[in-house]
């Protein structure tokens, strides 16, 4: 009965969804004006919007004016159907985790279509998502503790950071990205840098001070991406080597930490304060996009480090996979990161644990 309540709420949720799909990027209310037929704006009645069955009922056109309706509407609905279902089969108690769980579902499922109409990540659901996902952990240690979901939101936003710093720095031959002003991505290396050496507290205190600079002087300070980088590397290196007092775990997750600290704190910054357009924006290559970062930082503060990074082998696997049968259409990396995460939500934890009794470190 779970499982098939479970499929009746998601299918229902699914039909928000689509809305929430369409309308948000555009800047719109999710909730008014009441959903219309976007061919001939007449506003649908209740018998037009019952999930799955409405389209089927009507052959996927407009009862109104006959204009084909997209598949894709009773596909969302019947996908979030499903994994609702599945969640509660996975989860059969009818607690506040599996209402969370379906919550962290229906954010994967918004951001996913968005991310492939738009490219684009919004930040309502990242940093909403990364807020309830810390929320659970400190008000119910689910589906991680509080010391795991913080530090995995970090270490997560802060892995992918890095990963897109150094595979920028490849695209651009060795040059630097466009500097930020207050707090940019060049910030964000800088702390990872000082972090790698003395320790993940001084790495966010030297960015804070640079952003200070930055204010003080009314302009950016560059500080180039291949130094930064490289002396987050050197560091972590000198560390496997003992000499210096922090070893090389506790320097690369200094490094992890710090970074993520600091690309989180840039991006809810530029999420209040929006960002001047610029006419040579689409310009600069970018192998990966800011908002993939932020996903990572909420699939980390959900899942722990340990499994987050389950999550994204997962996401890179799928990637390639996919990239390969499906050539003639480019999707954004986002849909394969919240494949993993849901994945990992529910396995990540155990395979971390079995590959460490293979490696026999459990």
């Amino acid at each position: 009965m779970l499982v098939f309540l479970g499929f009746v709420l998601g299918a229902v949720i699914g039909s928000f969804l689509n809305v929430v799909v369409y309308r948000l990027p555009k800047g719109e209310s999710v909730v008014h004006p009441p959903s219309r037929c976007p061919a001939c704006g007449h506003r649908l009645g209740a018998l037009d919007m019952v999930p799955i069955l409405s389209w089927l009922a009507s052959r996927g056109r407009c009862r109104y004016c006959g204009a084909p309706v997209s598949a894709r509407y009773p596909l969302v609905e019947a996908l979030t159907g499903g994994l609702f279902a599945l969640a509660a089969w996975l989860h059969p108690v009818p607690d506040a985790g599996l209402v969370l769980v379906w919550a962290f579902t229906a954010l994967l499922i918004a951001l996913s279509f968005i991310d492939i109409d738009h490219y684009v990540l919004p930040d309502g659901l990242t940093y909403g998502g990364l807020a309830l996902g810390l929320a659970a952990a400190a008000l119910w240690a689910f589906p991680v503790a509080w010391g795991e979901a913080w530090r995995g939101a970090l270490a997560a936003a802060g892995l992918l950071a890095l990963i897109g710093g150094f595979a920028n720095l490849v695209l651009r031959r060795g040059a630097s990205g466009r500097p930020g002003f207050p707090v940019g991505l060049e910030h964000v290396f800088l702390a990872a840098a000082v972090a790698a050496w003395f320790g993940w507290g001084w790495g966010v205190g030297a960015a804070a001070l640079a952003v200070t600079i930055n204010l003080l002087l009314r302009r950016p300070l560059p500080w180039p991406d291949a130094l930064t980088l490289g002396a987050a590397v050197l560091g972590v290196v000198v560390a496997s080597y003992g000499m210096r007092p922090l070893g090389v775990v506790e320097s690369l997750w200094a490094a992890l930490l710090a970074a993520g600290a600091v690309a989180l704190a840039g991006g809810l910054y530029w999420a209040l304060v929006p960002e001047e357009d610029e006419d040579d924006e689409d310009d600069e290559p970018v192998a990966m996009g800011f908002g993939d970062v932020k996903l990572a930082g909420m699939l980390g503060a959900w899942l722990g480090f340990g499994p987050f990074l389950v999550a994204l082998m997962v996401a890179v696997f799928a990637g390639a996979v996919l990239g390969l049968l499906f050539r003639r259409r480019k999707l954004p990396f986002g849909p394969y990161l919240a494949l993993g995460g849901w994945i990992a939500l529910w396995w990540g934890a155990s395979w971390v644990q079995a590959y460490l009794a293979y490696l026999g470190l459990s």
